[in-house]
């Protein structure tokens, strides 16, 4: 049996780029469009302060590979006990032999993945020109998602907003330093979307901080907070409103933001527009008029994982990066 590498967050790091990110999961919807996928599944578990989630999915292209991944994930963790939110561990596996490939840290994977399927969304949905975009979160992925933007949308100006306004500060300090582009911390959400061709939620809100005249007429839209039945961050008449694009509709008619406008009975599943994998392969229109209101419901799915933690596997094998480990020897 071949040995297992085991990657940490600092070797994923070091391997990736939001570029690189969105590449492979542009790559990874396309796949699943053409059929060339292993069914996306998702668990969730709930426990006091917080859950875990296994997501699995695999990708039949040059190689057949398959991940699963644990994710706990605890809001309250970075005040109370000075641990990251999300924590985590994805196992890459030869979906031909069932070899274990490798152990990866999750926590770099899933900033990096996330942050690279919105910026996918932005690709296809977002106007071309848009150049003012609003950062709601100012988190970890709030700081992925303006790298994987940057990287499909020549961005002029960044609104960066946040609960905690020193933190929305300290991001705007460092992003600018970081990107080049003028990232300024704004107080007042609702102004800041209403001037922005792209608007990102990435949030742990229970209740909805943006409706449906908080945004303006062509915006592409971006819900990544919510990943459980709780968790809510777009009014449902936003997306009754406008064209909705999922990642998975299954899981975002139970999970994501969509799931609180089929509740609210403001639309019907029938009336989402498409999954992402068919705007990416052409099977379904991406924008359609200037002025259309787009929202991406991302709740996140394992064919992001399995495409970001097979490129870093790859980079890991021919860099010699990480260490190998007999995991199955006797």
């Amino acid at each position: 049996m071949g040995d297992t590498r085991l990657l940490t967050r600092r070797d994923v790091t070091r391997l990736l780029s939001a570029t690189d990110c969105v590449a492979a999961v542009e790559r990874a919807f396309r796949l699943h469009a053409e059929g060339r996928s292993i069914a996306p599944g998702v668990l969730g578990t709930h426990v006091a302060g917080g859950g875990f989630h296994v997501k699995t999915a695999g990708l039949r292209g040059a190689h057949s590979v398959f991940v699963a991944k644990v994710n706990a994930n605890f809001p309250e963790n970075p005040a109370r006990r000075g641990l990251p939110t999300i924590q985590g561990v994805i196992a890459l596996f030869d979906a031909e032999s069932g070899r274990l490939l490798a152990l990866l840290d999750s926590m770099e994977i899933t900033s990096l993945r996330t942050a690279a399927a919105t910026a996918v969304a932005a690709r296809h949905l977002a106007r071309e020109d848009a150049g003012v975009a609003t950062i709601c979160g100012c988190g970890e992925q709030g700081r992925a998602h303006l790298r994987a933007l940057a990287a499909v949308r020549t961005l002029r100006t960044v609104l960066a907003f946040d609960a905690d306004a020193a933190r929305a500060a300290r991001f705007a300090d460092e992003m600018t330093r970081e990107t080049g582009i003028a990232v300024a911390a704004v107080d007042d959400l609702a102004a800041a979307t209403r001037r922005s061709d792209v608007v990102v939620t990435c949030t742990p809100a229970r209740r909805w901080i943006l409706g449906r005249g908080d945004v303006r007429p062509g915006a592409f839209v971006a819900a990544v907070g919510a990943d459980n039945p709780e968790k809510q961050e777009l009014e449902p008449a936003l997306l009754a409103a406008s064209t909705v694009v999922v990642d998975v509709l299954e899981q975002c008619a139970t999970i994501g933001d969509l799931h609180h406008a089929l509740d609210a009975g403001v639309m019907t599943r029938a009336q989402v527009h498409a999954e992402l994998a068919d705007v990416v392969s052409g099977a379904k229109a991406a924008r359609r008029a200037e002025d259309e209101v787009i929202v991406f419901d991302s709740t996140g799915t394992a064919l992001e994982d399995v495409a970001v933690a097979w490129l870093a596997y790859e980079r890991a094998v021919a860099d010699g990066v990480g260490m190998a480990i007999g995991l199955g020897s006797a």
